[in-house]
């Protein structure tokens, strides 16, 4: 299978894209739900809130570290994670710019 030619796109949309495939699983969005609602959160009361392995919470915990959603500290056995309000930032811009672009100029006209 032919490599990926990122380079051939604009920066942003390479951004947004890679943000949007972090984000693209319900347990992700759950987890970011509860970080923002929580403000700070350990990984043991995460797996208690969402209905998957703790294995699994820790993979989706992972990709959304590896995409710098989230932050964490690991702290003895436990590690703690929170939201990175920079990230949610640029996640907003990136969003909002790319919305702005994809708005359908015919309104009522389309179906």
């Amino acid at each position: 299978m032919p490599a990926v030619k990122t380079e051939k796109f604009k920066a942003n949309d390479v951004r947004l894209a890679g943000i949007a495939k972090a984000l693209a699983h319900p347990a992700r969005i759950a987890i970011l739900r509860e970080l923002a609602r929580r403000n700070e959160c350990v990984c043991g009361q995460i797996v208690d809130l969402i209905p998957l392995a703790q294995s699994t919470v820790s993979q989706h915990l992972k990709a959304l570290k590896q995409i710098g959603m989230i932050k964490g500290e690991i702290d003895g056995p436990r590690s703690c994670y929170c939201i990175d309000p920079a990230r949610m930032t640029e996640l907003t811009a990136l969003l909002g710019d790319f919305l702005e672009t994809v708005s359908c100029p015919c309104q009522s006209q389309c179906r």
